[in-house]
């Protein structure tokens, strides 16, 4: 989508408040997950009431429904077994919020959009891009779900394959939101490398797989084992025994704990590596700054991360950690698509000639 003309800048200026305000919810409802899950409180409700789910428990027999409800599921028979009444209500309450700002979401984006949409004044591909959030929106409240009955019968947690698919279909719509508020900036077209697009969007995929394997580090808490570094179960790189033991092989990558957590360390040293190189490429370009001062933000809050990253494991996952370490991802994730978005948006170098020169030595 082509960044908006300036005659449009006026009348879009409420859209990109709008968008910005479910951004942010969007954020926050990640890091109400991450405590969520923290504190092992996501089966606490063990129906999905997408209306009436909304009114929390009002009175005792309504309380004492509820936590009957969670005395049903292995989870309470092999974790928590004797509950309180009372300390059921401190996991409910954080499974509860995380619903209820789901459906605020939800709400936030739906009314004014149909409201724009009626008003009028929103381009065709604009539109088209808002609908897709929308869908893919509506895909998070089901997925949601999935996720939660994976441990309402045969197991103790939900499984780290539903848990990292509703993570990252989150951060999707949230890096859709911000991409699209970028597109919605007058901005003026660039000349770079093409490598540096190329390099742009690598960092962003890899930025993914990041997220997606810190996902499966949280559903298989697999950040509260093996809390040493540089090592990791004796050394730099563990034996091939050890990370691969489980048939097929491929199921490691997923389900071993010591796999799943070395990987997540590999691709955080090739994300910084990368965004090293990354930097030092922009700076050679001679790029305009913004590509420059974009790249060199990267680099800072990624470095941010490591440290955090390293300091959750030292420490075995303490939730102020964590959730720190949550909130940083989100913010490399931003800064990743700010930067994507920035160079896709840019012309590639040209190599046809004015005046006798590359108009790519025209500064």
């Amino acid at each position: 989508m082509a960044a908006a003309p300036v005659s449009q800048m006026a009348d879009l200026r409420p859209v990109r408040i709008w968008l910005l305000t479910v951004a942010v919810l969007i954020a926050a409802m990640v890091l109400v997950g991450g405590a969520t899950r923290l504190t092992e409180s996501g089966l606490s409700i063990v129906e999905w009431k997408p209306v009436t789910g909304a009114l929390p428990p009002l009175n005792e027999a309504e309380w004492k429904q509820a936590f009957d409800g969670y005395k049903a599921i292995p989870q309470y028979r092999q974790m928590n077994a004797g509950m309180s009444l009372d300390e059921f209500k401190t996991i409910f309450w954080w499974e509860w919020s995380h619903r209820l700002l789901g459906r605020v979401i939800g709400m936030v984006y739906l009314l004014p959009f149909l409201y724009f949409l009626w008003r009028g004044g929103l381009g065709a591909e604009l539109k088209r891009r808002l609908w897709g959030i929308f869908a893919l929106g509506a895909l998070q409240g089901g997925v949601g779900w999935w996720m939660v009955a994976s441990g309402l019968s045969q197991r103790v947690e939900v499984s780290q394959y539903r848990l990292a698919t509703h993570l990252v279909l989150a951060l999707l719509i949230f890096a859709g939101i911000v991409w699209t508020l970028r597109r919605l900036r007058q901005t003026t077209a660039l000349i770079v490398p093409s490598r540096l697009k190329i390099t742009g969007i690598v960092l962003l995929a890899l930025t993914f797989v990041q997220l997606y394997l810190g996902a499966l580090v949280a559903g298989l808490r697999a950040g509260k084992i093996y809390n040493t570094w540089p090592d990791i179960d004796g050394g730099f790189i563990p034996s091939a025994a050890r990370l691969f033991f489980h048939v097929p092989w491929w199921r490691n990558l997923f389900e071993n704990t010591l796999t799943v957590q070395f990987e997540h360390r590999m691709v955080a040293y090739t994300l910084i590596a990368l965004v090293v190189l990354h930097v030092i490429d922009a700076a050679r370009a001679r790029v305009d700054r913004a590509v420059l001062e974009g790249a060199l933000w990267l680099l800072g809050i990624v470095s941010v991360q490591v440290v955090l990253g390293i300091l959750t494991l030292l420490n075995q996952a303490p939730m102020d950690l964590a959730l720190t370490h949550q909130a940083v991802a989100i913010l490399v994730l931003t800064l990743a698509v700010s930067q994507a978005e920035r160079l896709t948006r840019v012309k590639r170098e040209l190599t046809t000639q004015v005046i006798g020169r590359p108009v790519s030595a025209i500064r």
